[in-house]
């Protein structure tokens, strides 16, 4: 066996022991920040297998119903490349406070080789998250970004991968107490790892752990904080370990005899990408405003999101409709074509974002900036098909023209890839369909 098959079965082997948590201190201590894997990106096609297992293991079950839809997995998917775009431009916040704190206000600094350190990190970004995670659901301005996660009636590995473009931005400061002594290099591999171990618990497949289920979040606990039967609102916080929830009060078991219907209390209805992220911003500001009294209008954004003048802090549970499974789902679909189309374009704005983000530092400030736009109208177009708007062809047809444009001015065709030449075909031919669609507007599925 040769060294690059050696390598390539490390990478791989590495991979998928991250999506566990389960690559042990020697193999995960860095010096630097430098030397820090990417394991989130590089995770990516990890995450598809695992998708596509995950629906085939549904499907020879008979479980049809739990299998992915399209645009339900559009809607997270969409929501999961949007989360990413803005670090192919800017550092992550989480790592730049840390890296921050840790280089003018560090107490002590502990070795970054021994496994003390590795498992004091590990404790505290878990712990770090489970605050995050409570005040996410407890502070409704916090509540408006993480909302997003919770926005699908579904609940499977796609789920895993909606992630609000806002939340990173409110949750650094709770990781900062540690950067007063562990080196950030522990940080970025823990940060990750903690999210990355957040994939496999969303999904109906994995049933309970016995034992393991005293210790850790599993699929059965993570269950149940994605449900709105009333008994699940605002319980299992946890990232890695369920401890904290057992700890802190915030724990219930899944019951074995009540099925889970997943989502909002007050589902959003949109495949819209940018509705779904800012939807909630919109109705903060709207109740404020129509709010009396100046600390009446503040308690909207710092209170919980059920809270109103002369509730307690996080509202009445009794207020909450109780919720039983199974709840008809929100469903717009496309045509089988359609579909092909879209998804077709979709994986093209995926492996331009993953392209940028593992060569940002080799691509220039112009270069990473075309690639922002071109993946952000691509998944708000797709948007636009899934909710049957009267002008997506329009703005389709204005995409797929000024790629082809960009690309006849910019690229130099001696020097340009050989895959860049079926890019202009599928560009070129999808400028005509979406001219067709101008012309011809297919009416799109409703199902009840």
């Amino acid at each position: 066996m040769d060294n690059s098959t050696l390598d390539l079965t490390s990478e791989i082997s590495t991979g998928v022991r991250s999506l566990f948590y389960a690559v042990p201190p020697v193999e995960s201590s860095f010096k630097s920040i430098d030397e820090v894997p990417k394991y989130v990106d590089k995770a990516v096609p990890y995450f598809f297998v695992a998708i596509f297992m995950e629906a085939f293991i549904q499907l020879i079950r008979g479980r049809k119903d739990l299998i992915f839809r399209w645009n339900d997995a559009f809607s997270s998917l969409s929501a999961g490349v949007a989360s990413q775009v803005p670090l192919l431009m800017v550092r992550n916040i989480e790592a730049s406070a840390y890296i921050y704190v840790f280089e003018h206000y560090r107490i002590a600094e502990l070795p970054w080789d021994s496994w003390v350190t590795w498992l004091l990190c590990m404790l505290g970004v878990d712990l770090g998250y489970y605050w995050v995670h409570r005040m996410a659901h407890e502070m409704n301005f916090m509540w408006a970004a993480h909302q997003v996660h919770h926005s699908s009636e579904d609940y499977n590995l796609n789920t895993a991968l909606r992630q609000a473009v806002l939340q990173r931005y409110t949750s650094w400061v709770f990781y900062l107490p540690m950067a007063l002594f562990i080196p950030p290099s522990q940080f970025l591999v823990h940060i990750q790892f903690n999210l990355l171990y957040q994939f496999w618990i969303h999904t109906n497949v994995v049933g309970k752990l016995g034992p393991l289920e005293w210790i850790l979040n599993t699929a059965s606990h993570h269950r149940v904080h994605h449900g709105r039967n009333r008994y699940c609102i605002d319980k299992n916080y946890a990232g890695v370990l369920i401890i904290w929830d057992r700890i802190f009060g915030t724990f219930v078991e899944e019951k074995d005899d009540e099925g889970i219907s997943y989502g909002l209390v007050h589902p959003i209805n949109s495949w819209d990408i940018f509705y779904i992220q800012l939807c909630h911003w919109q109705y903060m500001i709207s109740t404020a405003m129509k709010t009396s009294g100046l600390g009446n209008k503040i308690s909207i954004f710092l209170k919980g999101p059920g809270w109103a003048p002369g509730k307690p802090r996080l509202g009445y549970l009794e207020d909450i409709p109780d919720i039983q499974a199974p709840q008809p789902r929100y469903e717009k679909d496309l045509s089988l074509a359609m579909t092909f189309y879209v998804w077709t374009h979709f994986f093209i704005a995926l492996m331009a974002q993953n392209f940028t983000a593992l060569n940002r530092e080799s691509l220039g400030s112009v270069h990473t900036l075309c690639s922002i736009l071109f993946i952000m109208w691509t998944l708000t177009n797709i948007g636009f098909f899934y909710e049957n708007k009267s002008h997506a062809g329009l703005s389709e047809f204005l995409r797929c023209a000024t790629f082809l444009v960009a690309d006849y001015f910019y690229c130099n065709t001696a020097s340009c890839p050989q895959s860049l030449y079926i890019m202009r075909i599928i560009f070129f031919f999808s400028s005509l369909l979406s001219l067709y669609h101008i012309f011809n507007k297919p009416s799109a599925k409703k199902i009840d």
